[in-house]
Formats: structure tokens, sequence, C-alpha cells
């Protein structure tokens, strides 16, 4: 079977009870999950999750302490070399060699692999169309936009065709117009077969994954597509502003039966038809509501009711 005839629901990338430790700081505490062929898969978390810890041990950075790792059949852990052959890598901090151009960045990748002569000529042209960057090839990677810079970094990550590619806050310091052409980008790469993985503390960049799990504490606290994770938190989102947070939320527990979260001078309601609960709240706080707003449940929601805690980038 050749690479393109490969199914695209096949396992990738697969993570089993994987912890680390720094010393006696538990940064990762049993960590599962699975990427398939053709899915981006988001990493989402605050600063402290784990994410960064886990990057580096799926790019093979860091060694396996306890748990299993296996991208493309091939054991992390005992299996190091064939795993790097498997993964191609785009790290948060550039990897380019400014005073070269975006065609002598990419041979020198080429380098890496054992890819020269008409074989690179042919990936490369290949890459830079697809990331539209044919016009570009010519210029030192000095002159070019952050996003241009990305997308070059795609390029040498992609060239040796790996079958899981791991982006690292891929979207930082981008402006809004680079972040949607990346994307664009990133979003073909999955349509020919890739399985890609992310880290981001971008919530809205996590919503336009195919799955997203969300960590805390080096923990997985949820795993699902993003619809999935919103519909978990019912039809909407009540937050209510109180004069006294502690009694306003003692009232509703009393008088209504409710439990709701709270969140530093907030109280938090989920409810299936939230418009049709205001009128009780109202009816019941009086005047120690200062305001009662609805809204759709986001990824963010998710974090607070698994946490309850802010996401805090």
């Amino acid at each position: 079977m050749t690479e393109s005839d490969q199914p695209h629901c096949d396992t990738v990338c697969t993570v089993r009870e994987l912890h680390h430790d720094y010393g006696d700081n538990a940064a990762l505490r049993g960590v599962d999950f699975d990427v398939l062929a053709g899915q981006i898969f988001a990493l989402l978390g605050p600063n402290g999750s784990g994410k960064t810890t886990l990057f580096r041990l799926l790019c093979t950075l860091l060694p396996i302490q306890r748990g299993e790792v296996r991208i493309g059949g091939f054991e992390s852990g005992t299996q190091p070399l064939h795993v790097r052959e498997q993964i191609g890598i785009v790290f948060q901090s550039p990897s380019l060699d400014k005073k070269l151009t975006v065609d002598e960045n990419i041979a020198c990748q080429g380098a890496l692999y054992g890819i020269h002569g008409g074989e690179l000529q042919r990936r490369r042209d290949a890459l830079l169309e697809q990331l539209d960057l044919t016009d570009r090839r010519h210029d030192r990677c000095e002159v070019l936009s952050g996003g241009l810079k990305r997308r070059v970094e795609l390029a040498k990550g992609m060239l040796h065709r790996p079958r899981l590619l791991l982006l690292d806050e891929p979207s930082t310091g981008l402006d809004p117009a680079a972040r949607l052409n990346l994307w664009t980008a990133i979003r073909a790469m999955a349509d020919d077969g890739i399985a890609v993985l992310l880290t981001t503390h971008l919530l809205e960049e996590a919503d336009k994954a195919d799955r997203v799990a969300i960590m805390s504490q080096g923990k997985l606290i949820a795993d699902g597509s993003p619809h999935e994770l919103r519909s978990e938190m019912g039809g909407g989102i009540i937050t209510i502003v109180a004069n006294d947070v502690v009694r306003a939320e003692q009232m509703l527990r009393d008088q209504l039966g409710l439990s709701p979260q709270r969140l530093h001078h907030q109280l938090r309601l989920q409810a299936e038809s939230p418009a049709t609960l205001v009128p009780a709240l109202i009816e019941t706080l009086g005047e120690e509501a200062q305001s009662i707003n609805i809204g759709r449940p986001s990824l963010e929601d998710v974090f607070i009711a698994k946490t309850g805690q802010a996401f805090v980038a």
C-alpha cells in the first residue's frame, strides 16, 4: 500500500498513561489520547498545564519516564530514530536561517533527511505551490512577514513527508490575516491525510480543530470535537454578577434548588433553556443581582466547568 492509498482513519499517534516528573513536580499525570490520519488535534491549556512537556515528549526531546508514546507504529521510548522519521516539527521559536532564501532553507532541511537532486526539486516545488510561496522562493527569509515565515517553517517540516506534523503554538505573533492563511495551509495538509497535532492557548484557534484535548495541571480534563465539548454545557451559560456573591449563591440553592458555580465575583449556571430560567432568577435575587447574562457555551466555559477556574492564557 502506498502513502496515498493509506486510509485516513489510521491511528498515527497513540499516547497511553503518560507521566512525567521534574523532581517532585508532576508535569504530566496519566495522559491518554489518539490522533488519526487526516485529523487536526489541538492540545488546549493555559501556561503550566503540561502542553510543553507533552510536546517535547512527542518530539523525542525528553525521555519517556512512564507510559507509552507510539507514532507511526514505532515506540518512542525504544525506537526514537524511527519515530523522528515519522514526525515533522514546527517549533514556536523560528528555525529559519534569515540570510538564506526560501529555496535554500528548504534545501538545508532536505540535506538532513538525505533528500537531494530531482527528488528535492519535486517535493520543494509541490510544497511551495501548496503553501502559496512559489513567487517568494528566491527571497531571503529576513524580508518575509511573520505569516510567510511560518509557511516556510511548514514547508520544512513537511519536506520528508511525515505522518504526524507537530506544531507548537503556530499562530504566535501572527496578525489575523496571517493566522487565517496559516490555518488554510494546515487544513489542506490534514485533507491530504497528514495527522496534525498542535498546542495552543488560544481558544479561537482550538475551535478550528477537529478534536480538542483540554489540559489542566498535567491532566486531560476533556477530549472531543469542539461541538461535542460545547454541547456538554447544555443550551447556554447564565452568568450572574451579584452584590454579595456568597449570599446570592445560597439564595439560588435554597429557593430554586440550583447548584451554581462560583467564579470570582460571578455565579455561573448551565441550562438547556436558559431564557426560561431568567424570570425565576430575577424574582429570587431581586436587587441582589447586578446583571444576568446569557451566552452560548464556549471552550472556555468547558474549562471553567471542569476546573472551577478561569482560563488564563
